[in-house]
């Protein structure tokens, strides 16, 4: 019998260097007991002592598969304690049928691809499901996570934090090993008991907020949610508690929205109409707000009038102090006649009311004023507008702006920006730089609360929300500087 002690659980190498020995020697599988040091599966095994192969002459080297060694090196991570015999059972067949691993039905090559289907699940869950919360140390701000794998990934999902968030100071806590960042070297160390991880922080309910606002509950398919979040990780899911409650809510809330539609859809919608562009001479100043908007009713400067459903002018009081301009209506905007009531527009109410900015008490509008689309099926999905579509429609905000004459221009997105300046930037310059209309009014830049809405990653939706909030509080300072 060989006792082969393996330096940890994720011991890859010294489980290869060992089964590459013990399959030239010819041990049958049978023959070897696999430990772990610090585990005490094997009874007659002193932890830590590996016994030798009996000396014997080794047979000629050999090879396996490519895909053996994938496989194995991601098997190795799970937590069956037989996976370590398995993978030499499996090594030794390989030796003398080159091809066994392609039999699919076979009971070994089954259950092996299982531990590694199940382990490459378990590393996604982590990524998807890890919520970072801040506490202050003495050496400043970290953020502090608790996640409960089923299996030994910590090692193997540590990089993908690293990357995603490398300027800032975390820690992964879990009961069998945690893992650090400082901004330079990933750390491991020690499991820890759950108690360790922090309880909630100032941010998560800000976060609950913010994804009831984007529950959309016309598009929910539960059995799908639950698949793709299984109940096991909701613990440690700040927005669980909302699931359940959005999901009751979820019928009469599309009634109601459905209800609440005050402009009949388009009656062709999924067809853009070739008409060719009937562009108009720039209008003469309005005067009011109203004339302005009864006169853009009527647009024809660019072709995105004709598959539209409506102009969609600006909104608010006309002594505003804050003026905010979007890039143009999306679906829901062009059928209701308004800006910013569809998904982004709540995620913008719940914002300004998280700042204190009375939304009441600014006026809102888009750069473009006509809904771009194109028909995919019974959807029509948003396109971005060119330059001269910008260019033709930036005739209606130049008029708003100075029949309010604000004290502050908020660009929302780059669309925005490039309406407002007429020049073409990214928008992380924009938002470092002191700008101003073409009429001189200073202007800040930030994110448009749609882009919040197309970020795959949670972790990352929470940080661009926190930074959008503090884009919102210098806009509500300098107006009260102004």
């Amino acid at each position: 019998m060989h006792r082969i002690a393996l330096a940890g659980p994720t011991d890859f190498k010294g489980w290869r260097d060992a089964a590459r020995r013990l399959a030239r020697q010819g041990v049958e599988p049978a023959d070897v007991v696999w430990t772990v040091v610090g585990e005490s599966s094997d009874l007659f095994a002193a932890p830590g002592l590996e016994t030798p192969a009996a000396p014997a002459p080794e047979g000629p080297a050999f090879a396996v598969p490519r895909a053996f060694l994938d496989l194995a090196e991601t098997a190795i991570l799970h937590s069956d304690p037989e996976r370590f015999a398995l993978l030499y059972t499996m090594l030794c067949r390989l030796m003398t049928n080159h091809d066994a691993l392609e039999d699919s039905v076979d009971p070994l090559v089954v259950r092996l691809n299982g531990f590694a289907k199940s382990v490459r699940r378990d590393i996604h869950k982590m990524h998807a499901f890890v919520r970072f919360r801040a506490v202050e140390t003495e050496a400043g701000e970290c953020f502090i996570a608790w996640f409960e794998p089923e299996h030994r990934i910590v090692e193997a999902a540590a990089p993908f934090f690293a990357r995603r968030f490398a300027s800032m100071r975390w820690s992964i806590l879990t009961p069998e090993r945690s893992v650090h960042w400082d901004g330079e070297i990933l750390r491991l160390s020690e499991g820890v008991d759950r108690s360790a991880a922090p309880g909630e922080d100032a941010l998560e309910d800000l976060w609950r907020r913010y994804y009831a606002s984007i529950f959309n509950p016309a598009r929910l398919k539960v059995q799908a949610m639950m698949s793709e979040m299984p109940q096991k990780y909701w613990r440690n899911l700040p927005e669980a508690s909302l699931i359940i409650p959005l999901i009751d809510q979820a019928e009469r809330r599309s009634a109601e929205m459905v209800q609440s539609a005050t402009t009949p859809a388009n009656p062709r919608p999924q067809r853009a109409r070739p008409t060719p562009a009937e562009v108009t001479e720039a209008p003469a100043m309005a005067g009011t707000i109203a004339a302005l908007r009864a006169e853009a009713a009527g647009c024809r400067r660019c072709p995105l009038w004709a598959p539209a459903t409506q102009t969609v002018f600006g909104e608010g009081p006309e002594d505003a102090e804050i003026v905010f301009v979007g890039e143009q209506p999306g679906d829901q905007e062009d059928l209701a006649g308004k800006p910013f009531v569809g998904p982004a527009g709540q995620v913008f109410d719940a914002a300004l009311r998280d700042v204190g900015i009375d939304r009441g008490r600014v006026y809102v509008t888009n750069a473009v004023k006509h809904f771009k689309f194109v028909p995919r099926g019974k959807r029509r999905l948003h396109q971005k507008p060119n330059v001269s579509e910008i260019v033709a429609c930036h005739v209606w905000v130049a008029q708003e702006l100075q029949i309010l004459r604000p004290r502050l221009v908020v660009a929302l997105g780059l669309t925005a920006v490039r309406s407002l300046t007429g020049k073409t930037m990214t928008l992380a310059s924009a938002r470092e730089q002191k700008l101003q209309t073409e009429a001189g009014t200073a202007l800040l830049a930030t994110i448009h609360p749609s882009y919040l809405l197309r970020l795959p990653d949670e972790a990352m939706k929470a940080r661009e929300h926190a930074r959008f909030l503090e884009d919102l509080k210098r806009v509500a300072e300098m107006a009260r500087a102004a």
